[in-house]
């Protein structure tokens, strides 16, 4: 157990990929136990690990949003925001997370919002008057609804490998990411004095906010269908997703008329690649996973957390420590594959509802993809607005402080997070 920990976690510092660091490390477990014979399953195990249906929904979820972002859609989504709430005092602060609202409904993760927002709202921000560090912070602590309200990849992942309802974890994180969205904004009011924000000058008439929707309008269709198709049962999600595709496609091409047959080879491209890395991490942390189910890991964790504290609410601030915790440090697809199988259990046995526990456990891992040294929004959002993770790190902290704050409200209050679950029966 020790050598396999010690492997694990020398790959992480000599910055081998985390795909590659699982796999090797589960092969190390296998092969310690039962010598070349063993090792003999860990290509079954890989097949295995991804051997299940709802994976499907991932890379069409992906393309859609690749194809809603790349035919400008975004554009119409924030100029519609902005018709809204753009008139406050850090009124595009506001239309910001407005927008990843808006924007989570159709890709369901959070680097694509941040690289999105990055490459048109940041500028935005700054040739209004903002510091570029406060809008990259801004718009890393928005980005993170895009996980949040479905749909969501990890969402999937861990209804898959959990057993879990993937439309009930859906349903279940709607209310958490619009919440997100509320508090950030009352930091941003609270900011907006202090920091001396930008004001828009008089707000937007009527025939204006109307004339943003309309143009909007077909992309604000697309999340509502999704959600809809899934929560009330007329399509699956990997249905719902391959439906998306379509009219992502119809919209963006043909209505928008926005990308090209060049734009869309490169959509492909990017999809493949970026489901790839997804599918190797859940193929290796298979193998990993496997080694740590026959030594009875998950039991031995459940039970160090039980001898120390019985009392459920204590188990869950410390469930949301070593999640926040690990999340430092790694990938989150990683994070939960590993966990999951682990934390699951030890929820079940303090009477916490599957898909209850299942949105604490996301939520907490989206809150990492902010957080140094790896968060993989800051280095999104640094990459392509050219700041330094410093400098948004420094700007970001009361958004993440808030967040936080949402991710224990989450945890503690289940009737609040269930209750669209519960009215949907689900």
């Amino acid at each position: 157990m020790f050598l396999v920990a010690a492997i694990f976690f020398g790959l992480l510092v000599l910055g081998m990929p985390v795909g590659f660091v699982l796999g090797v490390a589960g092969m190390v477990g296998i092969f310690d136990m039962g010598g070349g014979r063993f090792l003999a399953m860990a290509p079954d195990r890989m097949f295995a690990g991804l051997d299940l249906f709802p994976f499907l929904a991932m890379p069409f979820f992906i393309l859609a949003g690749e194809i809603m972002n790349r035919s400008g859609i975004t554009t119409h989504l924030v100029e519609f925001a902005d018709s809204l709430v753009g008139w406050l005092r850090g009124g595009m602060a506001h239309s910001n997370m407005v927008a990843s609202v808006m924007f989570a409904g159709i890709t369901g993760a959070a680097t694509a919002d941040a690289a999105a927002f990055g490459n048109t709202l940041v500028p935005a921000m700054v040739k209004q008057g903002y510091t570029k560090p406060f809008a990259c912070a801004v718009t890393a602590a928005g980005s993170i609804i895009g996980p949040t309200i479905p749909p969501s990849t990890l969402m999937v992942i861990y209804g898959s490998i959990m057993g879990v309802s993937i439309a009930g974890l859906f349903a279940a994180g709607i209310i958490p990411g619009l919440l997100i969205c509320l508090i950030c904004m009352a930091v941003i009011a609270a900011l907006g004095r202090r920091l001396n924000l930008p004001k828009a000058d008089k707000r937007p008439s009527l025939k204006s906010i109307f004339i943003a929707f309309k143009k909007s309008f077909l992309a604000l269709v697309l999340p509502v269908f999704i959600l809809g198709s899934i929560l009330f049962g007329i399509a699956t999600p990997t249905e719902a997703a391959s439906i998306a595709v379509f009219y992502a496609l119809v919209v963006g091409g043909l209505v928008y008329r926005g990308i090209t047959w060049r734009d869309l080879y490169e959509m492909l491209v990017r999809t493949t690649r970026i489901t790839g890395v997804i599918f190797l991490i859940i193929a290796s942390a298979s193998i990993l996973g496997w080694w740590m189910t026959f030594n009875q890991i998950p039991q031995l964790i459940a039970a160090g957390f039980l001898a120390l504290s019985d009392n459920p609410k204590v188990i869950i601030a410390m469930i949301i420590g070593l999640l926040l915790f690990i999340g430092l440090f790694m990938d989150i697809n990683a994070t939960l594959i590993i966990l999951a199988p682990v934390l699951a259990p030890l929820t079940m046995k303090i009477g916490m509802d599957p898909v209850h526990a299942g949105i604490m456990i996301i939520l907490a891992l989206n809150i990492s993809l902010m957080t140094p040294p790896v968060g993989a929004c800051l280095f999104v959002l640094a990459s392509v607005t050219k700041t330094k993770v410093e400098a948004i790190t420094k700007s970001l902290w009361p958004f993440l402080l808030a967040e936080t704050v949402i991710l224990f409200i989450v945890a503690y209050w289940e009737d609040m997070t269930l209750a669209i679950p519960r009215l949907l029966g689900l």
